[in-house]
């Protein structure tokens, strides 16, 4: 079991954020991030968003610390990795005639 924290570089919101990833399974993510007090309008696809002021504690809990290119990496070599669909662009979508 092992859940994955990178630190928190992500800007949005006024504040700061970090992405939460397990490379188990969705289940053992969930879970971790249920004890650590995220709501679940946090995840994303993939992972939690997670403000910097959980940071500390999501360490203290057991995530492992890693860089963002390392929390991309386990995240798809696991396979669990579910990227955005492409965008439909609007001036190429036809309407019926």
């Amino acid at each position: 079991m092992t859940v994955y924290i990178d630190p928190p570089t992500w800007p949005g919101h006024g504040r700061m954020w970090s992405h939460l990833v397990s490379d188990v399974s969705y289940e053992e993510l969930h879970a971790f991030a249920a004890a650590l007090g995220c709501p679940p309008r946090a995840f994303d696809r993939d992972h939690y968003d997670v403000p910097s002021a959980y940071y500390e504690r999501a360490v203290r809990l057991g995530a492992v610390e890693v860089g963002s290119k390392e929390l991309l990496r386990r995240l798809t070599e696991a396979g669990l990795r579910r990227r955005r669909p492409p965008r439909r662009d609007a001036a190429a979508v036809v309407a019926p005639s």
